[in-house]
């Protein structure tokens, strides 16, 4: 057996569980700091490894401040080292729609690639999927920076 099979076998080996990604994210929405809009959001992140981060949304006086739950479940992964995701669900009190990330949050998944899996649930616990592709078509990522010089100088690119 190659290392190619070998680390193509360890990479499909690490399943995880929707459901469970969705609960994650519904325990994450408990946490929300919502005290204007009162709409709570939570996030949960699984990363290629199987490890899992949860975020909520954090508001703000000064609303534009405010941070939704997508982008503090990736932050909190990022933080600790972790650039390479699996999927992401995403929970509400929306009883007869599933939640759908914002613009901001949909750019800021494509960051980390455009092939993860978003689940986007209802207060139910059922959900609907699509993928970062899918809910951000024709987008802008990190390609189109190493496509010419980066005058930035970012080593991470």
């Amino acid at each position: 057996m190659g290392i190619l099979t070998l680390l193509h076998q360890i990479t499909h080996a690490i399943r995880y569980n929707p459901k469970e990604l969705v609960q994650k994210s519904q325990e994450a929405k408990e946490q929300a700091y919502c005290p204007y809009s009162k709409f709570r959001v939570g996030a949960a992140v699984l990363t290629s490894d199987g490890t899992v981060f949860t975020g909520c949304n954090v508001e703000n006086a000064s609303y534009p401040l405010g941070l939704c739950a997508e982008r503090t479940a990736i932050s909190k992964a990022v933080s600790e080292g972790y650039i390479s995701f699996k999927a992401i669900a995403i929970a509400s009190d929306l009883e007869d729609r599933f939640i759908s990330p914002c613009g901001a949050c949909r750019q800021f998944m494509r960051e980390f690639g455009s092939q993860w899996d978003v689940y986007m649930s209802k207060s139910d616990g059922s959900y609907k999927l699509m993928t970062v592709e899918e809910l951000l078509p024709s987008s802008f990522g990190p390609d189109d920076l190493r496509k010419g010089k980066n005058p930035v100088g970012n080593s991470k690119l």
